[in-house]
């Protein structure tokens, strides 16, 4: 009863029986939580960073107004080689829709050493029927180069179906199998012949970077689109010329559409060359950051292409 008269007259007053420096001992406890939680997360962070360029492997998504196409860096590269000798040849977009559904059944566009009996490369031509010979055909540009003058040829191919245009170059077994392909093609086209800018992006991890070699990229750049393009800047162009990483050159291209073909011919390309910028019309891929595309950069010139 005391006790309980003394509380009813200091209404105000707890006595204190080590709660309050438990109470106090709880905040700190939870304030040391959320410390730990906050750099565990800002350190996670750091960590998924750093490991991001690894997670995603390697290879090209092309996301077109046709639909979407996934492919590895291979088939990325053989397909803007295509789109390249194409321009070189000043063919329209339907022989390039051809080529590729031509090129996926043949091969699934990539440069095979062999197949049906003599065939070989990505058009599997055969030597034993008057195509050339089989290192010839190993090689994208002079094959892709033969299929196209072999297409020109066929009367009034633009206006045929894609699988009757096909058959009458390739001369397959079963020349109805080129038409399933029709669809992809023309999403290939769109990214690679830069109809649709920006509609391809390829990636690599950074264990997978190679050393730069960008005097031999840019003469097989040439040799794909063609002597008209004109190369300049401070990089070195002279064969078997060292190549400066952290150099520069430019690309001038005939109109927007090239300007994304070339871009985009490098973009596929740098896995193999070593390069790690393409910088064209206001945008700029990073094979540090490949999966990310094309992002936007305004200092990126709309006359020339900037590889590094």
């Amino acid at each position: 009863m005391a006790v309980w008269a003394r509380l009813r007259g200091h209404p105000g007053k707890v006595p204190d029986d080590g709660g309050g420096r438990r109470r106090r001992g709880g905040a700190a406890w939870a304030a040391g939580l959320s410390v730990a939680v906050v750099l565990l997360a800002v350190g996670g962070y750091a960590v998924f960073k750093k490991a991001r360029p690894y997670l995603h492997g390697s290879g090209c998504q092309l996301t077109a107004s046709a639909g979407k196409m996934s492919l590895d860096l291979e088939q990325g590269a053989n397909s803007a080689t295509i789109a390249a000798v194409a321009f070189r040849k000043r063919l329209p977009e339907r022989a390039v829709v051809i080529a590729y559904a031509t090129a996926i059944q043949e091969s699934h566009i990539r440069n095979l050493p062999g197949g049906d009996r003599d065939s070989v490369g990505m058009f599997q031509q055969r030597p034993s029927q008057g195509w050339g010979t089989p290192d010839k055909l190993r090689d994208p540009v002079v094959s892709t180069s033969k299929f196209f003058d072999a297409l020109v040829q066929v009367k009034d191919y633009l206006d045929h179906d894609l699988h009757v245009a096909a058959q009458e170059v390739q001369r397959s077994a079963d020349g109805d199998a080129y038409a399933q392909h029709e669809d992809e093609g023309q999403i290939l086209a769109a990214a690679f012949t830069g109809r649709e800018p920006g509609a391809a992006r390829c990636w690599f991890p950074p264990d997978k970077r190679t050393e730069s070699r960008r005097p031999d990229a840019l003469r097989e750049m040439r040799r794909a689109f063609g002597s008209r393009l004109q190369v300049a800047g401070p990089g070195a162009l002279a064969a078997g010329a060292a190549s400066d990483p952290d150099s520069w050159n430019s690309i001038k291209a005939a109109t927007p559409r090239e300007g994304w073909a070339v871009a985009t011919w490098a973009m596929t390309h740098a896995q193999v060359y070593g390069l790690t910028e393409v910088r064209y019309a206001g945008k700029h891929w990073r094979a540090d950051a490949g999966h990310d595309g094309w992002t936007p950069d305004e200092g990126a010139p709309a006359d020339n292409v900037i590889v590094k």
